[in-house]
């Protein structure tokens, strides 16, 4: 299985470690990790997390207040959302058509 994100998932991704990293070096770099952790589990074990609608599961990070939500199929892990858990809910449902 490969890792792909949706061209605004990855520019939240940054975004997001970059708001980190100005607040507390290196913390941008752990939010990172904690991404790359959360994906390489759900390339193991795709059907894990909370299912949001036929297509859609939406896992949370351990370590930051944030959302992956994914689709997938045998080929592909496809992160369609790095979402905060609590700042602009549903945002992002036109980028996915839900």
């Amino acid at each position: 299985m490969r890792l792909a994100f949706h061209p605004e998932a990855e520019r939240e991704l940054v975004e997001e470690a970059a708001y980190y990293e100005i607040r507390v070096p290196g913390l941008g770099g752990r939010f990172e990790e904690e991404v790359r952790r959360a994906t390489s589990i759900l390339m193991q074990h795709p059907e894990i997390g909370i299912s949001v609608d036929a297509e859609l599961r939406k896992f949370v990070l351990n370590r930051f207040p944030y959302f992956l939500y994914f689709s997938f199929t045998s080929e592909v892990l496809y992160v369609e959302v790095v979402a905060h858990q609590s700042r602009r809910p549903g945002y992002w449902k036109s980028r996915t058509g839900r």
